[in-house]
């Protein structure tokens, strides 16, 4: 029986004839197969991801050199464009569309001999912390089908979760694949901003969005980073230098430079055992000899709101494009002139959530309230790097929690989107800022569910962040 473990055991298991590419994806394709109600795939890739395992078992029958993900098999976000196939972002607005041309991040896994298995479920363009907004209907929390399983890349978290496939890529906007991680209990990582190229990937808001990468463990995480990040002359926003890693990632035995988030923890919305939690690790690793030191961060009020004002303002420009003439839903009703036929598309095409912020950052932007709004969100976030990086000459790392609770019950939220947002803010920070953030599941709640505790580094650092996450998980893992 096929028993994924990790990415460098499986390769060694290739290499010893252990077993086979096509083994593994027939494993997976079954396991899809039986857990259907999880809702976590929009599409599987059956017919072509077995052609493409029984390519790579005959290469490396040839004695053909592997790639660095030689027959890993992983999934992607229904908001990662790859050529021939279907991409909709969970919108009606995008039904039925097929990419031309694949995001650069989908090329380099399969240039590295990535199996892509299937496209995951997502809130509607990336919105949401649920998964509750997307056309196709929610991805289950594999743990608990009553609970939610975060958002917007709920899909891609459930899909590591339930043994689907051995990694996957999602967007991050503003935590979009921490929550999930941190809800669905795996690893989830966002990057430094630029350091993956968002070249094919669906704009929500262009200057906080960044691909990441679920799994089941840190170093596979490390590994799949490597392989998709670097420079791209489709992204003038990409980093000019690849991210190299160590690998495999080691426990040094480093003594780290800890700052633990204070005004986080003693927020009035998070729960008191995730709360103890934080504390509790951060004692032992002051007892293990790393610098522990409590920081404040001053803004730490006003960030959901700067997040807000600023995404939904780029979130309304770029979604302008989807108006039924060029590409997107159009609808068959006669209309009475150009304005009514905008609005019977949009207003059919997108679902309300993405609306509700298409019009919040439509009236951020008009006259009268840009200053008061738009401009005031940029100079706090101006401000926020600022102190960040302040921080980051004294810490070598930033702890605090991922989400306020673990993950809740479906449905509980939708009626109040305030409070809904308000729960972001652990994660909105770290996108503001542009630093790389890690959600690593450490802990067991009393309520049953799994929660992890969040990590920052410097821009550029994510060696520093993999390999104290790396050192965490291996080291103080409580269930």
């Amino acid at each position: 029986m096929f028993l994924f473990e990790s990415i460098a055991r499986y390769q060694e298991q290739l290499d010893s004839g252990e077993t086979t590419c096509a083994q593994a994806v027939d494993h997976y394709l079954s396991r899809i197969q039986a857990r259907r109600k999880l809702n976590a795939f929009v599409e599987v890739f059956d017919a072509e991801c077995r052609q493409r395992a029984a390519w790579l078992d005959e290469k490396k029958q040839q004695g053909l050199p592997p790639g660095k993900l030689f027959g890993v098999v992983v999934a992607i976000k229904d908001v990662l464009c790859y050529r021939d196939h279907t991409v909709t972002a969970a919108s009606a607005m995008l039904r039925g569309f097929r990419s031309l041309y694949s995001a650069t991040a989908v090329e380099r896994l399969l240039e590295e001999d990535a199996v892509i298995i299937g496209s995951c479920n997502c809130d509607e363009f990336a919105m949401g912390s649920t998964n509750e907004n997307s056309v196709y209907g929610r991805a289950l929390n594999a743990l608990d089908e009553n609970r939610v399983s975060g958002g917007s890349s709920g899909g891609s978290a459930v899909a590591v979760q339930a043994g689907l496939c051995m990694a996957s890529l999602g967007s991050d906007t503003g935590g979009s694949v921490r929550q999930p991680a941190d809800f669905c209990g795996v690893v989830g990582m966002k990057p430094t901003y630029g350091c993956v190229s968002r070249h094919g990937l669906i704009a929500y808001a262009s200057s906080f969005d960044q691909i990441g990468v679920f799994a089941g463990n840190v170093e596979d995480c490390a590994r799949v980073l490597e392989t998709i990040s670097g420079p791209d002359a489709h992204d003038s926003t990409a980093n000019r230098q690849k991210t190299n890693l160590r690998l495999p990632l080691e426990n040094s035995g480093r003594s780290y430079r800890i700052g633990v988030l204070k005004n986080a923890l003693e927020h009035a919305s998070l729960d008191p055992e995730i709360k103890d939690s934080v504390r509790r690790v951060s004692a032992r690793l002051e007892a293990a000899s790393h610098r522990v030191e409590e920081i404040n961060l001053d803004l730490i009020d006003v960030i959901v709101p700067a997040y807000y004002v600023l995404t939904t303002a780029e979130a309304s420009s770029n979604l302008s494009r989807y108006d039924g003439v060029r590409y997107g839903y159009r609808d068959a009703s006669p209309a009475a002139d150009i304005a009514a036929f905008y609005k019977m598309n949009r207003g059919r095409g997108f679902g309300p959530e993405v609306k509700r912020r298409i019009m919040l950052g439509t009236f951020v932007l008009s006259e009268g309230y840009y200053d008061a709004y738009f401009s005031k969100a940029q100079q706090i976030r101006r401000m926020l790097v600022e102190q960040t990086e302040s921080l980051f000459r004294d810490f070598d790392v930033i702890l605090l929690p991922t989400a306020p609770s673990t993950a809740f019950e479906a449905g509980s939220m939708m009626h109040d989107p305030v409070a809904m947002y308000l729960a972001d803010i652990y994660t909105v920070y770290a996108n503001l800022t542009g630093n790389p953030a890690i959600s690593i599941p450490l802990f067991r709640h009393s309520g049953g569910m799994p929660f992890g505790i969040q990590v920052i580094a410097g821009k550029n650092n994510e060696l520093t962040l993999l390999e104290f996450s790396h050192m965490l998980m291996t080291r103080y893992r409580q269930y």
